[in-house]
């Protein structure tokens, strides 16, 4: 299991990081927190954990601060930032200096997975670079097409087929044009408009079909690829 800490000066910044870790699936925990940067450096020199999730702008040391203090002390973990939109540049300059990505404020549960999902390809364990076949490939991708309403991950991928995380990520966005997750969401928004077609299904009914248990989170997914809410596009479909 993987250990993160989370440095943050806004406690409901944590509080929702945590609660979107554990629904994650993904193997990590959270084993720390502090609400600024001499605190988390403490924490982190004694906890040591393989994964930092961080604000940029935190009293004490800030975010880059603390990047550099983590270098200058040999800390070896990977630092995820956590920014709003006016820090865009201050992510772009800690990527730069070494930050494995950064994430915008309101946190995306999505890519927060697309992000733990790199990770835990990364953090205590070797990356298998060896070839992987066309074949291969192609088997992986059909098994996706054929199952992406399920609850598939690219761990689950990864230890199947004995490619690492980041390994396979790589391909699957060379050969599909999108990541993993954009990937499984343009399919299940692509199923679910044709779905809704149909006047009989309910739009939960919907959501569950193509792989959201959550219908709230459906409903937001939906409008975010394609600009309106599921009940608004299949009111457009029968005026048509």
């Amino acid at each position: 299991m993987n250990r993160i800490f989370i440095a943050d000066d806004e406690v409901w910044i944590i509080i929702g990081l945590k609660k979107l870790i554990e629904k994650s699936g993904q193997p990590f925990v959270v084993v720390g927190e502090a609400n600024n940067g001499v605190a988390a450096l403490e924490e982190l020199e004694k906890l040591r954990p393989d994964v930092l999730f961080t604000d940029i702008r935190m009293p004490g040391y800030n975010g880059l601060e603390l990047l550099e203090k983590l270098k200058e002390k040999h800390l070896d973990m990977k630092v995820v930032f956590v920014t709003g939109y006016a820090d865009f540049e201050y992510a772009q300059t800690a990527l730069r200096l070494g930050a494995f990505d950064y994430l915008l404020k309101p946190i995306d549960e999505e890519k927060l997975g697309e992000v733990l999902e790199r990770l835990s390809g990364t953090p205590g364990e070797e990356a298998f670079e060896e070839e992987v076949s066309p074949t291969m490939l192609q088997r992986i991708i059909g098994e996706i097409r054929q199952n992406y309403t399920e609850n598939i991950t690219l761990t689950d991928l990864s230890k199947r087929y004995g490619i690492s995380i980041s390994h396979l990520s790589g391909l699957l966005k060379e050969e599909l044009q999108l990541s993993f997750s954009e990937y499984i969401t343009s399919k299940r928004i692509q199923k679910a408009k044709e779905l809704l077609r149909d006047e009989s299904l309910s739009v939960e009914a919907i959501a569950e079909q193509v792989g959201y248990n959550d219908y709230f989170y459906f409903t937001k997914v939906f409008k975010k690829n394609t600009g309106i809410s599921p009940s608004k596009y299949r009111k457009n479909l029968l005026e048509q």
